[in-house]
């Protein structure tokens, strides 16, 4: 029996079989007003109705956006099971096929977990009526109005599920991934233009890079608290620059006569922790500063501690340096919060983004600052190239500039005014171009 508190208007079904409802309105525990939508799913029957509902919007504008989402998620599921899902499927027709082909060929299985569900949500972002759209129809006109709403209106906010724009920057990562579909339905055939080249995504502004004092670092790192090794951990984080994840999949075989080898990484998606390789494939091997071995020569100590009390119960297979008290990982946003609520505390200030990251971006500043070739840090840091450390670490490159007009500027002063074995040259040189000139004159 239906309840009294939500009513709901039956409609025409379109031709499709599949019945439209308008979204409804009911009051939840607390006594605000929430929307919801319900439907039925396309092939349903009076004697076989499938429906499909979900509540707690704040507006029945975002139900109903939401519920034209769903249909055509379970209209594209419906298509795909009556053309099947083999080698003689039919290829995709609209831009919600593309992507769901996009992602089953080229994406899941294939790119990092992390990767995967980071291009999962992006697409997510994408307008129903842009999705709907036939492949050939979409211009890059289309695609700038896309843009711009996403900028005024694309996310919402979790708790209200009120619209709130988008960064810059996240724009361009959905554009990003759209480029990415487009390019391989080039590739296949569909298509002989990426619309995405033509479109203006909006373009971020590029952020004032700054690092941490060294009075700042070992004021962060004394002050530590949290997981019973936080302390050690971010020791090794300011020494090696390593990426997050890169330090909390290190084992104990990967450091060996004063080296360590960073060949892995740990990430932390929706199904779990999973390691995986490293963020640019490539295999480190870099200088451990003597200054932090004792410390993790106790950290050893400690940790073997906790192994005799865990006895068979530790997880000795995995051989990590930074775990649980019982051996298992850390989870990798555990430690980064961490961090967060500790920069807070202490009040040091930082830009916007990633607390824990800015160890690593201060490793960098400071071997650069302190004379470092680039290639080196740049070798150090697991950078795809130079050129990406240079446009990171650019503000360091120019205190780097400042220490070479200060030299330039002494040695020009030295080679005035005190006597140097290149300055002789250059008198005896001139002495006789004088004579050779005064000569000439006399002929």
């Amino acid at each position: 029996m239906r309840s009294t508190r939500r009513r709901f208007t039956y409609r025409a079904t379109g031709g499709n079989g599949v019945e439209l409802m308008p979204p409804y309105k009911h009051k939840n525990r607390a006594g605000a007003i929430r929307w919801g939508y319900m439907f039925s799913l396309p092939g349903s029957t009076r004697k076989d109705r499938r429906r499909i509902s979900k509540g707690g919007f704040a507006t029945r504008r975002e139900a109903a956006d939401a519920e034209a989402v769903r249909r055509i998620e379970e209209q594209q599921r419906l298509e795909l099971a009556k053309a099947g899902s083999g080698v003689s499927a039919k290829p995709p027709r609209t831009l919600a096929s593309l992507l769901e082909e996009f992602f089953k060929q080229h994406v899941d299985g294939n790119l990092a977990p992390k990767t995967a569900e980071r291009y999962h949500e992006q697409a997510a972002y994408l307008h129903p009526e842009l999705l709907a759209m036939p492949l050939n129809d979409i211009t890059p006109l289309h695609l700038n109005r896309e843009w711009k709403r996403l900028l005024v209106s694309g996310g919402r906010h979790q708790r209200t599920k009120e619209a709130r724009p988008l960064s810059k920057k996240t724009v361009r990562n959905i554009a990003g991934v759209l480029s990415s579909a487009f390019a391989r339905a080039i590739k296949w055939g569909l298509l002989t233009a990426n619309p995405v080249t033509n479109s203006e995504p909006p373009i971020p502004a590029k952020r004032k890079r700054i690092s941490l004092t060294t009075a700042q670092q070992d004021l962060l790192i004394a002050s530590a608290t949290g997981p019973w090794c936080i302390q050690t951990y971010l020791k090794l984080d300011a020494a090696l620059g390593a990426r997050r994840g890169e330090i909390l999949a290190l084992r104990w075989q990967d450091i060996e006569d004063g080296r360590v080898t960073i060949a892995r990484s740990l990430s932390q998606t929706r199904d779990g922790l999973v390691f995986k390789s490293t963020k640019e494939d490539n295999i480190l091997v870099i200088g451990l500063p003597p200054s932090e071995r004792p410390a993790l020569e106790e950290h050893r100590k400690r940790q073997d501690e906790f192994r005799a009390q865990f006895g068979a119960d530790y997880r000795s297979d995995l051989d990590l340096i930074f775990a649980n008290p019982d051996g298992t990982p850390f989870n990798p946003d555990s430690i980064s919060a961490t961090v967060s609520a500790l920069f807070k505390r202490l009040k040091i200030p930082k830009p916007k983004g990633s607390s824990l990251h800015l160890l690593r971006h201060s490793h960098g500043s400071h071997m650069l600052a302190n004379g470092v070739p680039l290639p080196v840090v740049s070798q150090r840091l697991g950078h795809s190239s130079v050129r990406t450390t240079a446009d990171i670490y650019a503000h360091a490159i120019h205190g780097q500039d400042d220490e070479a007009v200060r030299k330039w500027e002494e040695y020009q002063d030295i080679e005035r005014n005190g006597p140097s074995p290149v300055r002789r040259i250059f008198n005896e040189f001139s002495d006789v171009a004088a004579r050779g000139s005064a000569t000439c004159r006399k002929l």
